[in-house]
């Protein structure tokens, strides 16, 4: 490895001005310049803008709110139960939150006791009325020829418009 002199009776050419000074006088600008201390000038505080702090704006990832579509609830199997000479039907689901003059529409209901599958599966729709948290019924507009469970395992209820 090579050893360098001190400089300590050598002559250096300015960049600035060309004019020969002691070496240990010389000092490198910010921009690589080898100049005379005399001559020396610090970067210009523009050339290194502070940074601007803003307002945040929006979210790089951002999803908007959105309202949940409207989807049917699977029933339990045969969730519907009549009695005979009734045209009442009791329905069973679980937790429904559903109120009393709601409007639900039956679909993939299966014909059963009397009940005829279209009446079940009515596009309009029945009102409703609440009996408890799991339970309510409606009017069918058929009589039940006997007593008993119906509706098969796909029946669903739901509002009377699908949310695609």
């Amino acid at each position: 490895m090579a050893n360098f002199a001190r400089g300590k009776f050598s002559q250096a050419i300015s960049d600035r001005s060309g004019q020969a000074f002691p070496y240990t006088e010389m000092v490198k600008e910010w921009n690589g310049s080898f100049v005379h201390i005399s001559e020396y000038e610090a970067k210009h505080p523009q050339l290194e803008p502070k940074p601007r702090i803003v307002d945040p704006q929006g979210l790089q990832n951002a999803r908007p709110a959105r309202t949940e579509p409207t989807v049917p609830n699977l029933l339990s199997s045969n969730p519907f139960t009549t009695t005979a000479s009734s045209g009442t039907i009791s329905v069973y689901e679980d937790a429904h939150g559903r109120t009393t003059g709601q409007t639900v529409v039956f679909r993939n209901a299966t014909t059963g006791n009397g009940i005829t599958e279209s009446n079940l599966n009515n596009a309009s729709g029945f009102t409703i009325t609440v009996t408890d948290a799991n339970n309510y019924t409606f009017a069918s507009g058929e009589t039940a020829a006997v007593s008993g469970r119906i509706g098969g395992a796909f029946a669903s209820a739901g509002p009377v418009t699908i949310t695609p």
